[in-house]
């Protein structure tokens, strides 16, 4: 069997990077990055649920003079959305013979930390991947991403409990046009116009706006060289992107990209969250772990929690019809 001490080097190790782990994980997509920035990836404290309180209605005011009666009819104003929690794990193995072949202090802490650095791509990678979801891969298991909270077809569904079909329910139904043939590069740009100001209320408007290989290419090229703003933070984090009404346009695709080709997704991330349960926030967890039948050390990174939404009008999605 492996050496007891290694595993406890290995927890250590591991249990020291958990925390840089989540921070690579969030920094490896836009979406998440800005999450992260807002302090929207707020913890979960327990519950079967993840509940998200939703204003749909407005109270009473009255205009009066002198004593003039001031009216109050009491009214439901909010109600919550309900979302599961969801779960994910990467394991992470070192085997016997490896670590014979590797023995020394240094070599074996080289060891460990490239097993490591490969479980933190692959949850980096994954998550990245299930932003963009429905939240009916791994049977429902993943989380709902922009697929589910961002719908294609927004009057049809449920989203954290609530039927977007039923009457009544019509607030909580994003935006949607697809395009009535191929978006070209004189047809984007007024589309993207006219989403954009569907989504302003007041001083609330589009923050971010993510689109795949084809329709970011297609937005590079409307743009005169002198409208092509560039945004620094996001520079600077690896993204590229433009500017559009102030609203940064970013490009998710590409070699590991995840937006899919035809789609633009225009979100207000003060109402877009990623909750995460406190006790696995990309965590080490089930304790010491040594394989019974196996000779290697064997541990498990873990998370827990759900992409939510708190206003879903505010949020919009442009489909291109294709060729």
């Amino acid at each position: 069997m492996a050496n007891a001490n290694y595993n406890d080097i290995f927890t250590t190790t591991l249990e020291n990077r958990s925390g840089k782990i989540a921070d690579a994980v969030s920094k490896n997509n836009a979406l998440l990055n800005r999450l992260r920035e807002k302090g929207h990836n707020r913890l979960v404290y327990g519950g079967s649920k993840i509940l998200e309180e939703l204003e749909y209605g407005e109270g009473d005011m009255s205009w009066y003079s002198g004593y003039d009666s001031i009216e109050y009819t009491p009214k439901q104003l909010f109600t919550a959305a309900e979302y599961s929690l969801k779960l994910c794990a990467v394991p992470v193995a070192v085997s016997g013979e490896d670590l014979l072949k590797n023995s020394g202090k240094y070599q074996i802490m080289d060891l460990f930390e490239k097993r490591i650095e490969n479980a933190q791509k692959t949850m980096c990678n994954k998550m990245s991947e299930a932003v963009y979801g429905d939240g009916t891969a791994a049977s429902g298991k993943a989380i709902g991403g922009l697929a589910l909270l961002v719908a294609d077809a927004p009057a049809t569904g449920t989203v954290g409990g609530i039927n977007r079909a039923t009457s009544g329910n019509e607030f909580w139904r994003n935006q949607s046009t697809t395009a009535a043939t191929a978006f070209t590069t004189e047809t984007l740009r007024p589309a993207m116009d006219k989403m954009y100001l569907s989504l302003c209320r007041g001083s609330d408007k589009p923050d971010l706006i993510i689109a795949g290989n084809s329709l970011y290419s297609m937005f590079e090229q409307s743009l005169a060289a002198l409208q092509r703003y560039t945004e620094p933070k996001l520079a600077e984090a690896g993204f590229t992107s433009l500017r559009f009404k102030g609203a940064d346009v970013v490009f998710d695709g590409g070699q590991g990209g995840n937006c899919p080709e035809d789609k633009m997704y225009f979100l207000n991330t003060n109402y877009i969250y990623l909750r995460s349960h406190k006790d696995r926030d990309m965590k080490v967890i089930g304790g010491e772990r040594m394989a019974v039948n196996q000779d290697a050390i064997y541990k498990i990174v873990g998370w827990a929690g759900n992409m939510t939404m708190s206003n879903a009008a505010l949020q919009g999605v442009l489909i291109d019809k294709g060729e």
